[in-house]
């Protein structure tokens, strides 16, 4: 969520569109960074059911951190001799793996 915040202040809404954040309550996930202090959050002045949202100075350094880190394992892809479509190739499995499981899981639950 962080890395997807970025600098910018957003709503909720606006980060949830901007994620893949399946499965998680990120309204939740939102309240504990708050509770956490890494986000800011604060009533939109227009709209009052709406709650923007900005990173703190202590999530801009963990954001910070993980995209050094991001970088770094990019740096070391072509040396290793992992290439694109070797990352699209296994992206394409974990897909079909993560398809084969959840059918695996609503078959027995038929049982």
């Amino acid at each position: 969520m962080q890395v997807n915040i970025g600098p910018a202040e957003m709503t909720i809404g606006e980060l949830t569109l901007r994620g893949a954040y399946l499965g998680s309550n990120v309204s939740y996930n939102v309240k504990k960074m708050v509770d956490l202090g890494y986000l800011a959050a604060a009533r939109s002045t227009n709209d009052l059911r709406s709650i923007r949202v900005k990173l703190t100075r202590k999530g801009r350094a963990v954001r910070e951190e993980l995209s050094a880190m991001h970088e770094r394992h990019i740096a070391r892809l072509a040396p290793n001799g992992i290439t694109d479509d070797d990352l699209q190739q296994a992206a394409r499995i974990l897909q079909q793996l993560e398809r084969l499981w959840l059918e695996a899981r609503n078959y027995q639950r038929r049982d």
